[in-house]
């Protein structure tokens, strides 16, 4: 058994109506126990590509999937609600990362492949992941810094 924590994002078309079909593939996909999430954020878009705004969560799902099987059932996932990689961080209706990954005994999973990097590359730099990440899991150490801390930390950084 592992617990994802995904990353959830969509700025394009019915932004909310992208997140709950993700919500709802994930639910009924073979080898999922369960899904839950944080509320969804509206943040401003991440790189250099002008865009819309996003609404963006985090996904606690339980399964018995394995991380590669997960990204590919994830990267079907963003297929389906139409997800177009044409410009690297540009807009997209759906956007699914695996940030995290953790066993049975609540022991991290690292993962790192051509195709799949866990821990997420940036997510401790990230606040709209951070943010959704804290709700859902408000006791998330990673380096030795609470998310508590970490987020107060990039909150005076921006101001």
């Amino acid at each position: 058994m592992y617990i994802y924590y995904i990353g959830i994002g969509s700025n394009l078309g019915d932004r909310e109506g992208y997140l709950a079909f993700a919500v709802s593939e994930l639910t009924n996909t073979d080898g999922v126990r369960s899904v839950n999430h944080s509320s969804w954020i509206e943040t401003p878009p991440w790189g250099p590509v002008e865009q819309g705004p996003f609404l963006n969560g985090i996904l606690k799902v339980e399964a018995t999937l394995t991380p590669l099987v997960m990204l590919d059932t994830i990267l079907h996932i963003e297929r389906l609600a139409g997800r177009q990689r044409e410009i690297h961080w540009g807009p997209r209706t759906l956007d699914l990362d695996i940030v995290w990954i953790e066993d049975e005994a609540d022991q991290c999973v690292q993962v790192n492949t051509a195709n799949l990097v866990v821990p997420h590359p940036y997510f401790w730099e990230r606040i709209f992941v951070l943010e959704p990440l804290q709700e859902i899991y408000p006791q998330f150490i990673y380096q030795g810094v609470s998310i508590h801390n970490r987020l107060e930390e990039l909150r005076a950084i921006e101001s």
